[in-house]
């Protein structure tokens, strides 16, 4: 079913009273949110979203009976998620899970509407039938190099260098692994493990510590096997 713009299904999820208050007050003054509810726990929220299409959730990191970062792990694709936290230490790993936005704590609403003309822009892409940009460009040196996503197999990380794999050639840049995810179509490409994202078309065999993907073996960290096992099922 078509998206509709104008009622974006949200709902925001966060163990302290205050924080959840203050994101509710932001989020009143965006008519475009339709706020369907409010949570102090990652098991209520899952709960909720298993009856309930939502489009989009705002997820405090810390909750102490389900977290953030093991709620996001359980979602569809399809839900966009901006987390909320008081630690910036987690924003590489909540960027390595595709986040659509990080909010620090406390949250001003000049930040909040800055999240929100962002998922807006996302969203009306999808309403008006453009399609998802089928090419990025990253810097190789002095020069951009273009890179095909149908043709691109895996993306390998070492430090603060990334090598991008295609069918036709390997090309370098310096870039960390969390940065390309805001480059990267979320339903098209996942990470399997600390060093790897890979194109999820493009698997031929999945065992139980690698995966096979155009003769190439590459290791499936633990830590991502169940996610990867849930979007292909």
């Amino acid at each position: 079913m078509k998206k509709d713009l104008a009622h974006i299904r949200c709902i925001f999820v966060d163990d302290e009273p205050i924080g959840l208050s203050v994101l509710l007050a932001h989020a009143s003054r965006v008519p475009i949110l339709n706020v369907l509810g409010s949570f102090f726990s990652g098991a209520e929220a899952l709960a909720f979203i298993k009856n309930n299409p939502v489009d989009l959730i705002f997820l405090d990191i810390q909750m102490p009976d389900l977290s953030g970062l093991e709620l996001a792990r359980i979602l569809s694709p399809s839900v966009h998620i901006v987390f909320t936290t008081a630690h910036p230490r987690y924003a590489v790993e909540e960027f390595d899970l595709a986040a659509t936005d990080y909010l620090l704590k406390p949250i001003g609403l000049g930040r909040f509407l800055q999240t929100t003309d962002r998922i807006t822009a996302q969203f009306s892409k999808v309403v008006n039938g453009l399609k998802p940009c089928d090419y990025i460009f990253v810097k190789t040196g002095y020069d951009w190099a273009r890179i095909d996503l149908d043709l691109l197999l895996y993306i390998e990380a070492d430090r603060n260098y990334l090598t991008f794999h295609t069918s036709g050639r390997k090309v370098l840049t310096r870039m960390k692994l969390a940065e390309i995810f805001e480059k990267l179509p979320r339903e098209a490409f996942m990470q399997i493990h600390k060093s790897f994202v890979i194109s999820i078309s493009k698997i031929d065999k999945i065992e139980r510590h690698q995966i096979t993907l155009a003769d190439r073996v590459l290791p499936l960290s633990a830590t991502f096997r169940d996610d990867l096992l849930t979007r292909l099922g």
